[in-house]
């Protein structure tokens, strides 16, 4: 039961929330510092914000559901995030970093045209719309059973605050925060872990029982590409998606960026893969912990007929102290407002400069316009989450479809950017509605029940893959046809 301690921690929690932005984000005296902090960011607190923008309410509330129902084998993802690491630290940040640019997608006017920008620019903003909406949908819909308040409530409330410390602070408010919201959201898995374990006879007891029934397999050699929990999908595929992510993502650049220099970016970077296994690592084990509580120490009874999806929020509310339900709660808002804070801000840099095609020069008056943005951004979250809650069928389902429809592409973008010569502009667009297409051959349109044509062939880890792939292999096509023409006419 949530009690008047358990609402006194949380309203703590987010009144601390808005004092960390509202202090750190002092002095913000044009648009180069509320976007980028002045470009002198501790690594280690760029790092911190990377993980906490990456790791969402979907990951504290969904990892455990996961392990519950399974097993551990999506510790696979984290190969994958590993050799990301590497093609980001040597193929994308120095170009970023060296090139002078102010947004990720400035590079595509500077190769190829301020059109194919704004194209990459909508598609991006398309993209982390969709799934903004849905990452704040999906924990205000646990917090609202939680808190016993309606849905429109919890969204709007989190919202709030996520919004009101952007628009005054920027991204030094962001990151900041993210670095305190990703000490409570860490804090908060260690707590129910500990508490778990104690409660069953130590951890030691807890792995064993968990191990024998086999929520800590985490390994399959596999190359079944229709399963996503084999090594061909969870280590190979899943590292072309964090490759878009990590480079292609402005939420990600913008903080490349903010660093001092390519050393500090590169660090920062690699931070948020060594944290982010550790965050991985951490919350499976509390959903075997959960399995561990409720199926084999029979420490508590569970209602009958309840989802795997919905055993962590009943322990939440049902089986912690007095006080520590609030804080799991704070951690849970501390995720969604740190997914919101971080979506808002690069969403309105992108607006700014790559849309609008705003100059940083402009002074006083370009940060004010980028202030509106965020709010601007901020609202259309909402909407997004409150349009999420009148959808039927499977909200992950969805957030991957559009996952892999967009990033697939604009990763191909930056890659024949980086390493393809004499593309012209016209073939980047028609390449990546190809890109696009192929995703829908595959894949279908889960929000519009359109069935994949060639649907059960890959899991989800590939569409990102298919949709790169496909955009690069288009564009080269065309380009040697185009000049095998142009060969022909001259002679």
């Amino acid at each position: 039961m949530f009690t008047a301690i358990d609402w006194i921690v949380l309203a703590a929690y987010l009144l601390f929330s808005l004092f960390i932005g509202l202090w750190v984000s002092r002095g913000n005296k044009n648009l180069k510092e509320y976007m980028l902090g002045g470009g002198s960011m501790p690594w280690v607190a760029v790092g911190i914000s990377l993980i906490a923008t990456s790791v969402s309410a979907t990951t504290f509330l969904g990892a455990p559901a996961d392990v519950y129902g399974d097993n551990m084998t999506f510790l696979m993802f984290q190969i994958g995030a590993f050799l990301s690491i590497f093609v980001v630290g040597f193929v994308f940040i120095p170009r970023f970093r060296n090139s002078g640019i102010n947004s990720a997608y400035e590079l595509f006017e500077v190769r190829y045209s301020r059109g194919v920008r704004r194209l990459a620019a909508v598609f991006y903003c398309l993209h982390l719309l969709l799934r903004t909406g849905i990452l704040l949908y999906a924990p205000s819909l646990v917090l609202a059973q939680i808190l016993n308040v309606d849905l429109r409530y919890a969204i709007i409330v989190s919202a709030a605050v996520a919004i009101f410390y952007t628009w005054f602070g920027g991204i030094k408010a962001v990151i900041w925060t993210d670095v305190m919201q990703f000490i409570v959201f860490f804090g908060g898995g260690a707590l129910v872990l500990i508490l778990i374990a104690n409660s069953v006879g130590g951890f030691d007891e807890m792995a064993r029982m968990a191990g024998e029934a086999g929520k800590t397999k985490w390994w399959d050699a596999s190359f079944d590409v229709s399963n996503a929990r084999t090594l061909i999908s969870a280590g190979f595929a899943y590292a072309i998606l964090e490759i878009a992510i990590r480079g292609c993502d402005q939420q990600f650049v913008q903080r490349y960026l903010s660093c001092k220099d390519v050393k500090a970016a590169n660090r920062s970077s690699v931070l948020s893969m060594v944290l982010g296994v550790i965050v991985s690592i951490l919350f499976y084990w509390v959903g075997a912990a959960l399995y561990v509580y409720y199926q084999m120490a029979k420490a508590a009874p569970l209602p009958k007929g309840m989802g795997q999806n919905d055993v962590f929020p009943y322990f939440i509310v049902n089986g912690l102290p007095v006080g520590v339900t609030g804080l799991i709660v704070a951690a849970i808002c501390a995720a969604a407002m740190s997914s919101l804070s971080g979506a808002i801000n690069s969403l309105s840099n992108t607006m700014e400069k790559d849309i609008l095609g705003f100059k940083e020069d402009e002074g006083i008056g370009g940060l004010k316009r980028a202030k509106l943005w965020t709010v601007f951004w901020g609202v259309l979250g909402v909407f997004g989450a409150l349009f999420a809650a009148t959808q039927q069928g499977s909200l992950l389902k969805n957030a991957l479809f559009f996952t892999g429809l967009f990033t697939g592409p604009l990763l191909g973008m930056f890659l024949l950017a980086f390493f393809v010569k004499n593309v012209r502009p016209w073939t980047v667009v028609v390449a990546v509605l190809c890109g696009m297409g192929s995703l829908v051959l595959v894949q279908g349109i889960p929000a519009f029940h359109v069935p994949a044509v060639l649907g059960g062939i890959f899991s989800w880890p590939w569409m990102p893959f298919i949709s790169m792939t496909t955009t690069i292999l288009i564009a080269v096509v065309i380009s040697l046809i185009m000049k095998l023409v142009c060969k022909t006419e001259n002679k």
